[in-house]
């Protein structure tokens, strides 16, 4: 059996991510998709971040946490949507204050649907998450302004 993976159609794994993906640019959400889920699966959740910034801000920089049923398209306007550290709910794209930093997509496969309020943070979802992992995956890229 394959598995569990991420991928986009708009960038491959290493590869640098489109400007038009970047927060100071047009802030598209790209396409992620999710492939051979386990079979309990009922909800997948992304979380996607920034572990350079540690160096240029402190702490790693979180631009996008979502979730939403395993059971439909996954389109990204039909999930739940996680404060980033923007300050802004929904999708907040690469935005290095220096240099080029890779970004790090992580998706998991969770066996129970979650019931966050619209704008929760990445310590609510990891604690949600907590013992209801069934797989994960990541999908790298990198983004310079």
């Amino acid at each position: 059996m394959s598995k569990f993976s991420i991928t986009s159609e708009d960038f491959k794994e290493g590869e640098e991510i489109p400007k038009k993906f970047g927060y100071k640019f047009e802030n598209k959400i790209p396409n992620i998709y999710y492939a051979n889920p386990p079979q309990n699966t009922k909800t997948f959740a992304l979380i996607m971040d920034d572990p350079d910034a540690m160096a240029a801000v402190g702490k790693i920089w979180v631009h996008w946490l979502e979730y939403g049923s395993a059971h439909q398209d996954f389109p990204h306007s039909k999930c739940s949507q996680g404060k980033t550290d923007f300050g802004e709910i929904g999708y907040g794209g690469p935005a290095p204050p220096n240099g080029r930093h890779t970004y790090i997509f992580k998706g998991y496969a969770l066996d129970v649907k979650l019931d966050l309020k619209e704008g929760y943070s990445k310590q609510e979802l990891e604690d949600t998450m907590k013992g209801h992992i069934l797989a994960e995956a990541k999908l790298t890229g990198t983004f310079t302004s």
